[in-house]
């Protein structure tokens, strides 16, 4: 028997139900126009693809703003610095006064209860004052797959391209990143997998205030962008998704689960609870699995998923949950592969053409120096806008629906259009590390390629 895929994409990779390949059923929507969306229950496997990409399309009318970030005002707890350290973790300083990890009773495992996280976080950050400065805005990355190796014969390489991207993305940007491929719990497999392992690297990482999930068939694809945590400072959740699909049409289309931030607090463990209540893991799974397929009348597959129950939690529990969770349809958090891969030639292009207009923007630097470049790109952006219409690079790239490992894609597409996407969008983001480096893949569709680039290029 195949060992079961974690950590991908949820929506269902062949209609109506899928083996879950990495995080499973979380195969992504072809486009196809609104009128589609809920046609008829006939065609509810075909909705299910093209709903994803009609309604990933930002508002043509807003204009977000997308400012570094900012310290959050209503955080928890401040610490200040009262061993004189110079504002750099010490990383070999931990006092032996005890915390809440010489507790016997504290434990990692989703079915430990913890209470009073945000004490124990404050109390651990004022013995560990070196870690306690600029915490507001420490990110962790976590993502993770399979323990065995991939069924697909290019699966594991895939994955390990993908593994590259989310360690380029976290190296130029400073924030950590925990890469797990194995079962935190046995019973919670498939897409259900990434909140024990959310919920562990919560209490790894007190110093961390956001632990920010990917899913292993997602890649950055702009190196340049950060999260714009200024704009969730009143929120505890970010997840990609449309407010109207939510909550007037109860479509567990409506947001996608494989990419979340959530803010490290008693909050999220208490949220973290609630929904892995759904799990496969309780007694109560199959009854949730009905209670989810009447909320979401679209849902074409009886099992409990974690995607369908973030949507039962928005709408039925909107007030406890609702409320701190930020619906985020503004930019690509993460976007649909079908929709941008055809996009990446003339995004390079358009960089191209304003950089040789530009002698500070394509000056040579060194990595580590590389946000205060990607900030004077600024003012070159404000007219690019955000999302499908853009020719700013898309944040995330998702391959809902391709299942690397196990090679089960959606039957809306072949597999070779999944794989060479995949080269294409992944070579594309290189291409952004690898010019610090003095080089570039000049054809996407060849990794194993680069040519050296020439001073000055590309004036």
């Amino acid at each position: 028997m195949k060992p079961p895929e974690v950590y991908q994409s949820q929506f269902p990779a062949q209609m109506p139900r899928s083996t879950n390949a990495g995080g499973g059923r979380r195969s992504s929507l072809t486009i196809a126009s609104d009128a589609f969306l809920f046609f008829s229950g006939a065609v509810a496997a075909l909705l299910l693809v093209w709903t994803f990409s009609t309604f990933s399309t930002p508002q043509p009318h807003q204009t977000p703003s997308f400012g570094a970030p900012v310290s959050d005002p209503k955080s928890s707890f401040s610490v200040t610095d009262d061993v004189g350290c110079d504002n750099r973790p010490n990383l070999r300083y931990d006092p032996p006064d005890p915390s809440f990890y010489d507790d016997p009773e504290f434990g990692y495992t989703i079915d430990k209860r913890i209470e009073n996280w945000d004490e124990k976080r404050k109390e651990w950050l004022k013995l560990h004052p070196s870690l306690g400065s600029g915490y507001e805005e420490r990110v962790v990355v976590v993502s993770g797959s399979q323990s065995g190796p991939c069924s697909n014969p290019i699966g594991d390489h895939l994955l390990l391209r993908f593994f590259k991207n989310k360690v380029d993305y976290c190296r130029i940007h400073g924030y950590d990143i925990f890469y797990n491929n194995v079962l935190l719990h046995p019973k919670m497999h498939t897409f259900w997998a990434k909140i024990p392992a959310v919920r562990a690297a919560m209490l790894a990482h007190p110093e961390a205030e956001w632990i920010w999930w990917v899913d292993s068939d997602a890649a950055f694809t702009d190196m340049d962008f950060k999260l714009p945590l200024q704009r969730y400072k009143n929120h505890n959740f970010v997840v990609h998704g449309w407010p109207k699909l939510i909550y007037e049409k109860k479509s567990w289309t409506s947001l996608n689960a494989g990419v979340f931030l959530i803010r490290n607090g008693q909050w999220a463990l208490d949220f973290m609870d609630v929904w892995a209540g759904m799990g496969p893991q309780t007694p109560d799974y199959e009854k949730w699995g009905e209670i989810l397929r009447k909320t979401c009348k679209d849902k074409a597959f009886p099992e409990s998923d974690d995607q369908t129950g973030l949507v039962y939690l928005l709408l039925k529990e909107k007030e406890k949950w609702g409320n701190k969770i930020y619906v985020e349809g503004e930019y690509y958090f993460e976007g649909y592969w079908l929709e941008i891969v055809e996009t990446l030639e003339n995004i390079t292009a358009k960089y191209n053409d304003v950089e040789a207009g530009v002698r500070r923007l394509r000056r040579r630097h060194g990595e580590k120096v590389g946000e205060s470049y990607s900030a004077l790109w600024e003012p070159y952006l404000e007219g690019a806008g955000y999302g499908k219409f853009s020719w700013r690079r898309p944040f995330v790239t998702h391959f809902t629906g391709c299942q690397p490992c196990s090679g089960r894609h959606n039957q809306m597409y072949s597999g070779q259009s999944c794989w060479e996407a995949m080269e294409k969008v992944l070579n594309f983001a290189d291409n952004q590390v690898l010019r610090n480096y003095g080089f570039v893949h000049r054809d996407l569709l060849d990794s194993a390629s680069v040519s050296p680039l020439p001073f000055d290029y590309p004036a």
